[in-house]
């Protein structure tokens, strides 16, 4: 058995002893004499075998069976009884099933990034919060917030700051097992396990890790076997102080097809949100990237970086593909070869921006003024969430994309989530109804366009 597992074993033991001592189902003076001297010999989902030293101690604990598997199911949140088996050292049977031995390298952890860290996470209003959040456990994991549920749409740094936390972790304590997987290889990994006969090795090698970092989580959605397994996992994880980071798309409760016991789990820990970023975070990022290409800010015109941050601020991938398109633009087609120019940008990017030329506005800033009008986020307002206050915001933004922008509907839907383009004719409507049935909401609307800078 590894030391690891044998430490595993020790720490549920103590946690038993603990739980037995403090709901004082059996007298203190037993607990001390009889079974403070045993030891938790093996662990399964089902079953727990102790070991005792002698033949007086196993007769009374094994009196009280029921209480111990009781206290089991309670210490380590099981939903069904657990089967306590009792033998003393000195008589242990070949009959007992053998300690699992696990081969490592069959489950080891996806890669790691090393380039991603806290260093080069670019900080701002969309992101401060996740960025603390995610600092704080890598500096204390399992010490704050169990789990972590980073949540927003693709592109925005989720990934980023789950390998931030394991570089964090891996460089400051090297003893750390980390575990990094996307939740589609955990349901392979869970699936070839059951078909291996290793589902129990696989567990038990999970329950040896320190840091795990669950991304895409909203793909285990629908996967009723993993649900299970994981639902063990975690529950061993988060008992033993074990710190879990997870990242999604959407918050727990809008993940459809996730066990409500799940749901509920990945709520009780702290929940934050990555939001799209702003001009100035946007325009940090888009330096960031060009540094990183070997190039100074004084290689590109001040206005072509601000047109990119203006129009490319969806997501990093979209900053980092507009860089990509114009770096490579301008190698093959601007002659003089010098400073990137304005000209060269918008060549580049041609068909690209999703911008106005009238107003020069984008759909981001719509949402963002929109948002920053009712006190809530992007995130908030481009989600599936139905909430009065959020949908009617929501109706708000897409209407002025389409007034302002003139854009069609299907492009507005891409904006809103993917939201199919008769939702946006409804939106639209919608709101076009209320400015002539409510002038308080009509009011509104007023303000936020001029809050935009064109009314």
């Amino acid at each position: 058995m590894s030391q690891g597992r044998e430490q595993y074993l020790v720490e549920v033991w103590n946690k038993i002893l603990q739980y037995l001592y403090s709901n004082r189902n059996i007298e203190p003076q037993i607990l001390d004499t009889f079974y403070s001297p045993c030891s938790l010999y093996e662990l399964t989902d089902e079953k727990a075998i102790l070991l005792v030293p002698n033949i007086v101690s196993k007769q009374i604990i094994q009196s009280q069976s029921d209480i111990i598997s009781a206290a089991f199911v309670d210490v380590l949140n099981k939903d069904t009884p657990m089967i306590v088996e009792i033998y003393q050292e000195s008589n242990l049977p070949i009959t007992i099933d053998p300690v699992i031995q696990i081969d490592e390298k069959e489950f080891q952890s996806m890669p790691i990034q090393k380039e991603r860290t806290f260093d080069n996470f670019v900080v701002g209003d969309c992101n401060r919060e996740s960025q603390a959040a995610a600092l704080a456990c890598a500096i204390n994991p399992g010490k704050f917030f169990n789990p972590l549920f980073i949540y927003g749409n693709s592109g925005l740094g989720k990934t980023h700051l789950l390998m931030a936390i394991a570089n964090y972790v891996q460089k400051n304590d090297p003893t750390k097992k980390i575990y990094y997987t996307e939740s589609l290889k955990f349901v392979e990994n869970v699936v070839n396990a059951i078909h291996d006969g290793k589902i129990d090795a696989f567990k038990q090698y999970l329950y040896s890790i320190d840091l795990l970092l669950v991304d895409d989580i909203q793909f285990l959605a629908g996967k009723e076997k993993s649900h299970e397994i994981f639902f063990t996992i975690y529950n061993e994880l988060v008992n033993n102080r074990k710190q879990i980071c997870i990242a999604s798309d959407r918050q727990p409760k809008e993940i459809k097809g996730l066990e409500d016991r799940l749901i509920s789990r990945f709520s009780s820990g702290l929940s934050v949100g990555i939001d799209s970023p702003e001009f100035e975070t946007s325009m940090a990022i888009l330096k960031m990237k060009i540094r990183q290409n070997s190039y100074g800010m004084d290689d590109v015109e001040q206005e072509a970086l601000a047109y990119i941050a203006s129009n490319f601020s969806g997501n990093v991938r979209d900053l980092e593909g507009a860089w990509n398109r114009v770096l490579f633009y301008a190698i093959q087609f601007q002659q003089d070869g010098g400073v990137i120019k304005y000209e060269t940008v918008l060549n580049a990017l041609k068909n690209q921006a999703v911008v106005s030329d009238k107003t020069g506005l984008s759909p981001k800033k719509i949402i963002k003024t929109v948002a920053d009008y009712y006190g809530l986020t992007r995130q908030q307002i481009t989600s599936k969430t139905r909430t009065k206050n959020i949908a009617n915001a929501r109706h708000i933004s897409i209407y002025l994309c389409r007034k302002l922008l003139d854009l069609p509907y299907i492009k507005i839907g891409d904006e809103f989530g993917g939201r199919d383009h008769s939702t946006i004719i409804s939106a639209c409507t919608k709101v076009e109804t209320q400015i002539h049935k409510d002038k308080v909401f009509a009011r509104a609307v007023e303000e936020i366009e001029k809050q935009i800078g064109v009314a």
